[in-house]
């Protein structure tokens, strides 16, 4: 389904042709694309390339070029294609942002890629992997410290760039005669860092979301410890360090909050005075603004935890020359006494109560429960009230059974 963005309240000022056609990491939001004349203001173009390359040309023919247009550009040696993402008055500024003068010599753009130009541009493109694999191979060889990261031919293929990775210093003058023959194009060797090359490959972080140099971020700020020094983290080098073996960027997100919120805070040099004892800074928790102080100064001793305000309400009162009788607010509270739990509740609330067995004819299941019950009531064992419940039956009078009577039509026995 297509979007249609207008502009206004509605669109919240959103324009269709102001949406970028490349990648997320390059894309820049054209706001001034719904502008009567945008087009005529300037002839610069912005040509977007594989990655994060990208670069500005004259539309010298003045073609009809919209966003998404695959055109062929201007190199050295031959041409090279790549995708419009940019005309209009919004590339004056981002030739600014670049760090180029609008006077600078900038090349031209050539035409619209033809049918041609794509099937030489499809085929430079599928033998870039196996150049790097290759090349790695080759590097590895002459004993060169540095790791070749990606391959990027010109759509021509008559040039190919090497993006590698070192530490320090390469010497690859030999490097790059042996790739010129083995692959016989033009060799332009970029070193870049581990940041660049993690962002190029792309990934998740710990926080589960795509990493931030493969989306957006372009430009890397150095990060150092003490970054997470102020946000009171665990200096742990495997949870401070990122896909690219070096400390995340986003620790440089919130520094700048944190280092405000802790003026605020008070000093771990200073102490605080009360009149039973001395209280040094054990450790400042700057979200819920609260500082706990202990009372030996390298391990925790009754700890107490108190606001920040009244700790700079104390050392305001320390400095007058008055002690408080102790660091809580609203003065020393009595302690409370040991409660009983088990007087609170009954503690056989927890007993699982005994189900009543059903009986079977209206007796109880259990015959040896109830000869028990009874061995206790008359003192007699089960077998004994058994042979006495036996007795007491053999000792019932016999009633006579109605074949034992003599019938009235049956001759009587003569005497």
């Amino acid at each position: 389904m297509e979007l249609q963005y207008k502009c206004g309240i509605e669109g919240r000022g959103l324009v269709s042709r102001g949406c970028g056609k490349g990648q997320c990491q390059l894309n820049v939001h054209d706001y001034l694309a719904d502008l009567p004349d945008n087009e005529e203001a300037t002839d610069l173009v912005e040509v977007q390339f594989k990655n994060t390359r990208k670069g500005y040309y004259h539309n010298s023919n003045r073609l009809p070029l919209e966003k998404g247009d695959i055109v062929a550009v201007e190199a050295s040696p031959g041409h090279d294609i790549g995708m419009v993402t940019m005309t209009g008055r919004l590339v004056l500024l981002q030739l600014r942002k670049a760090q180029l003068k609008p006077g600078e010599e900038l090349r031209n753009i050539y035409r619209v890629a033809r049918e041609v130009d794509m099937q030489k541009y499809e085929e430079a493109k599928a033998r870039e992997h196996d150049t790097m694999i290759q090349s790695r191979q080759i590097a590895k060889d002459l004993g060169l410290e540095m790791k070749i990261g990606d391959v990027e031919y010109q759509g021509d293929g008559q040039k190919a760039i090497f993006y590698y990775i070192a530490d320090g210093r390469v010497d690859f003058r030999q490097l790059i005669k042996v790739l010129a023959e083995a692959f016989h194009v033009r060799i332009e060797m970029k070193q870049i860092g581990a940041r660049q090359e993690a962002g190029r490959i792309g990934g998740f972080g710990p926080c589960g979301r795509e990493l931030c140099c493969a989306t957006w971020q372009r430009q890397f700020q150095s990060v150092n410890t003490s970054s997470a020094r102020f946000q009171d983290l665990s200096l742990n080098p495997q949870k401070l360090a990122g896909l690219c073996a070096k400390l995340k960027c986003c620790l440089n997100y919130e520094v700048d909050q944190y280092i405000e919120a802790s003026r605020e805070f008070p000093s771990r040099e200073v102490t605080l005075l009360t009149a039973d004892a001395e209280y040094y800074l054990f450790k400042s928790d700057i979200l819920a603004r609260m500082v706990t102080y202990s009372t030996d100064r390298r391990i925790a001793a009754n700890l107490i935890t108190i606001s920040a305000a009244r700790a700079m309400e104390v050392i305001a009162m320390n400095r007058a020359g008055e002690k408080p009788d102790t660091l809580e607010e609203g003065g020393r509270q009595e302690p409370e006494g040991p409660i009983d739990l088990a007087t609170q509740e009954d503690v056989s609330r927890f007993d699982k109560k005994k189900k009543k067995k059903k009986k079977r004819n209206g007796q109880p299941r259990d015959k040896e429960q109830t000869e028990a019950r009874e061995h206790r009531a008359d003192g007699q064992t089960p077998k004994e009230n058994a042979h006495s419940q036996q007795g007491n039956r053999d000792r019932r009078p016999h009633k006579p059974h109605h074949h034992d009577r003599p019938r009235p039509d049956a001759p009587q026995a003569k005497e």
